[in-house]
């Protein structure tokens, strides 16, 4: 289940990460920081079907499947907490 965090509507952001990765923290710290519009999903904490197709997405868009993957527009991913990448991809 996704999270909406609202802010600055830079695009549809989702941010897919683990509730207990420090890394996936630093990078909703940093979203929120920028004052992004976005959504997370605690992929851990899903179950079932959601978790399957939460992991899908993460698959596609980051075949090595790790944490955290952010989404950017569907058609960009950023994987792993890469500061300046992100911020590069989330201000004009």
């Amino acid at each position: 289940m996704a999270v909406h965090v609202p802010g600055k509507n830079v695009g549809r952001i989702v941010l897919y990460a683990l509730s207990t990765c420090i890394w996936c923290q630093k990078t909703k710290l940093l979203l929120r920081n920028l004052g992004v519009e976005h959504s997370y999903i605690d992929v851990d904490l899903l179950e079932g079907a959601e978790r399957a197709a939460a992991m899908e997405v993460v698959r596609r868009c980051n075949p090595q499947s790790s944490f955290p993957t952010l989404v950017i527009n569907e058609d960009r991913c950023v994987a792993g907490f890469k500061e300046d990448e992100i911020r590069m991809a989330l201000t004009p």
